[in-house]
């Protein structure tokens, strides 16, 4: 996709690279770099405290998993799967298990949350803050309030689901904010600011990604 090169008198600003691979492809990329640190950090992970190491995995791997990954809400399972692999390794060096080791118990003691939760949970706040702020006003505008046909003080705000007849559509903003927004619970809809709102976020995503373990 060409972006264009705006002159403003005599300042020339081009667009960033980044700005130009916001596409599947370019996760695909990256995930050969998460590889590369992962290796990386495995090589020094001896001289590492657990604390230590688990700031180097956020910095260089989660990072990088989390660009732009709002993008991949509702993207195939293998697309997803892709990353969560990428992620368990991070977690299987930084807690030195072995490399078969079940992710899940991992992730869970790392407080990590999965990567489809992640994306959820990008998609969510992104929603919040375009919700709070009406900034950027081009998202606000494409995100509308479900309408009641009460006006009900009890009745927390959903948001408007739009119609769709393909998947790829419904990967879109306008679609996916809904999605994610509707399926919250009320204790974090409700949330009063924006640390509230990823407290509340973290403990819902975290609870739904491991509630198998949690009833054990």
């Amino acid at each position: 996709m060409q972006m264009a090169t705006l002159h403003l008198k005599q300042v020339c600003v081009e667009p960033p690279p980044s700005a130009l691979n916001v596409t599947l492809p370019a996760f695909a990329a990256e995930q050969s770099s998460n590889y590369k640190y992962a290796q990386a950090i495995r090589h020094i992970r001896h001289l590492l405290t657990t604390e230590l190491a688990k700031t180097l995995a956020c910095s260089l791997i989660l990072s990088r998993i989390d660009y732009c990954n709002a993008a991949l809400h509702g993207a195939p399972s293998y697309s997803i799967k892709k990353l969560q692999l990428v992620q368990n390794n991070a977690a299987r060096i930084v807690l030195e298990v072995p490399r078969r080791s079940h992710a899940s118990p991992l992730l869970r003691t790392l407080q990590w949350l999965p990567v489809r939760q992640r994306i959820d949970y990008k998609v969510a706040l992104l929603t919040f803050k375009v919700r709070s702020t009406s900034t950027p006003s081009y998202l606000r505008l494409i995100i509308r309030d479900r309408e009641h046909g009460r006006n009900l003080r009890s009745t927390t705000t959903a948001l408007c689901q739009p119609f769709t007849t393909t998947t790829f559509a419904k990967r879109a903003f306008p679609c996916s904010a809904p999605a994610v927004w509707n399926s919250l619970p009320k204790t974090a809809l409700n949330s009063d600011s924006v640390a509230a709102f990823k407290s509340r976020l973290k403990t819902f995503l975290f609870s739904q990604a491991f509630s198998s373990f949690s009833a054990h």
